[in-house]
């Protein structure tokens, strides 16, 4: 955070959430593709895990920073606790959907899919810049 600017997050900690939805554009996409040879139904699947991840991450991404204030962490708690909620709705909502919407979803890719994006990236991305 950049000292005496409360409203916006820091250089430092807006490349590291940029790196972090990279990583995650970059496994879900290694993911899809990974899917392909298996047929339609894991494709589309894989795509739906990896596409509900992205979207949720980054709603939570959105709500937390915007006009982010180091200063007031009480605040900033209460952020993070809202837009977990806010992201546990809505991948919950998607994925009712989508099992929903379509008849044929194979639930290992989906999910595998899903959980690959969610935690995978976080290896790479809280590795330190050069």
């Amino acid at each position: 955070m950049i000292s005496g600017d409360s409203r916006g997050i820091g250089p430092r900690d807006r490349a590291q959430l940029r790196r972090l939805l990279f990583w995650q554009l970059a496994f879900a996409v290694a993911a899809v593709l990974t899917a392909a040879p298996f047929g339609l139904t894991t494709l589309e699947s894989a795509a739906i895990g990896a596409g509900v991840c992205l979207l949720a991450n980054w709603v939570f991404a959105l709500r937390v920073f915007r006009r982010y204030c180091a200063q007031a962490p009480s605040e900033l708690a209460l952020r993070i606790y809202a837009a977990e909620i806010v992201k546990i709705f809505l991948v919950l909502g998607l994925f009712t959907l989508a099992f929903v919407t379509l008849a044929d979803l194979n639930l290992p890719a989906l999910l595998g899919t899903y959980f690959a994006v969610q935690v995978l990236p976080a290896l790479f991305a809280s590795r330190p810049s050069r």
